[in-house]
C-alpha cells in the first residue's frame, strides 16, 4: 500500500495562518504590560521595553465593583453552559434515537432557526424577559441561551454514530430510559459535550450585545460591558482596556488547553454520519 504524502507546502501554510492569527493576540497581551508612555509611541514596539503591572491596577480601580463583575461573568458563563449541555444533550438524544410523529419537521425548524441572527429575535426575547420580570437580572443572561439550535444539531449528529443495538441491549436488560441516557449516552457523548461546553462558555464569556440590552445596573455588569467602559466618545483608555482584555483571555485559553482533544474529536465525529 502506498503511503499518502503530504504536500510540501502544507506545513509552511499552516505556520503562516497560525502566525497570522496568533501575532495580534500576542501583541495585545504584550501591550497590556507596557507603560502608558510606550503605548503612545508613534512607532510601536512589539515587546515591552519595561514590564509593568500598573495597567492592571488602574483597570481594577477604574471599574466599579470589579470583583463582582468577574463573579457575574463566571456565574453566567458556567450556569448557561451547564444548562446548554443538559438541554442540548437531551434534545439531540431524542432526535437521534427516537422516532415519533413530526420529528423530521422539528429537526427542519431547528435547522432553519440556525440561520436567524440575534437581531431578528432580540426584541421578542426582550419582551418575554420583561413580562417575566427578569430584566436587569443575571437570569436574563443565563436562560435565553440555554438551548441552541447549533448545539442540538451537533449533538444529534454525534449520537447517530452510537449503535442502536447498544441501546436496545440495555432495554432488554431492563434499563430505564433515564439509566440508558446517563450510563450509555452521556459517557459516549463526552467529545460532543466538550465541544458544546467550549462553544457555549466562549459565547457567554465574550457576549456583549445581549448583556448591553438586558442589564442596566453596573453591579450586574459582565466583563465585556466593563471593558467597553474604557472606550469613550472622545478618548480611549488603552492601557486599562488592554489589561482587562488580557484578563478576559485567560479562562478561554485554560479551558481550550484542557479540552482540546475532546473538542477536536467532537467536531470531527459529528460529521461522520447524517
Amino acid at each position: 500500500m502506498r503511503r499518502h504524502r503530504t504536500p510540501w507546502f502544507t506545513y509552511p501554510l499552516a505556520v503562516f495562518f497560525a502566525a497570522f492569527f496568533l501575532i495580534p493576540v500576542i501583541y495585545a497581551v504584550m501591550s497590556a504590560f507596557k507603560p502608558v508612555a510606550e503605548l503612545r509611541l508613534i512607532v510601536p514596539t512589539f515587546f515591552p521595553r519595561s514590564l509593568t503591572l500598573d495597567n492592571f491596577r488602574s483597570a481594577w480601580n477604574a471599574v466599579p465593583h470589579f470583583p463582582t463583575v468577574l463573579f457575574n461573568t463566571f456565574l453566567v458563563a458556567v450556569s448557561s453552559t451547564a444548562l446548554a449541555v443538559t438541554i442540548n444533550t437531551m434534545s439531540g438524544y431524542a432526535l437521534a434515537k427516537f422516532r415519533f410523529k413530526g420529528d423530521t419537521l422539528i429537526l427542519m425548524i431547528i435547522l432553519a432557526t440556525i440561520m436567524l441572527p440575534l437581531e431578528v429575535i432580540m426584541v421578542p426575547i426582550f419582551r418575554v424577559l420583561r413580562f417575566f420580570g427578569m430584566y436587569n437580572s443575571l437570569w436574563a443572561l443565563i436562560i435565553p441561551p440555554a438551548a441552541t439550535p447549533a448545539g442540538i444539531f451537533l449533538m444529534r449528529q454525534f449520537l447517530l454514530t452510537i449503535p442502536n443495538d447498544l441501546i436496545e441491549s440495555a432495554r432488554i436488560d431492563g434499563a430505564s430510559e433515564w439509566k440508558i441516557f446517563y450510563k450509555i449516552i452521556v459517557p459516549n457523548a463526552k467529545p460532543a459535550i466538550a465541544t458544546i461546553a467550549i462553544f457555549s462558555f466562549m459565547w457567554r464569556w465574550n457576549d456583549y450585545i445581549w448583556p448591553l440590552i438586558a442589564i442596566s445596573s453596573p453591579r450586574k455588569y459582565t466583563l465585556q460591558l466593563a471593558i467597553a467602559t474604557f472606550q469613550g466618545q472622545y478618548q480611549t483608555d488603552w492601557s486599562s482596556l488592554l489589561a482587562t482584555s488580557a484578563i478576559s483571555m485567560i479562562p478561554m485559553l485554560i479551558i481550550f488547553l484542557i479540552f482540546q482533544r475532546q473538542f477536536v474529536q467532537g467536531t470531527v465525529e459529528t460529521g461522520m454520519k447524517g
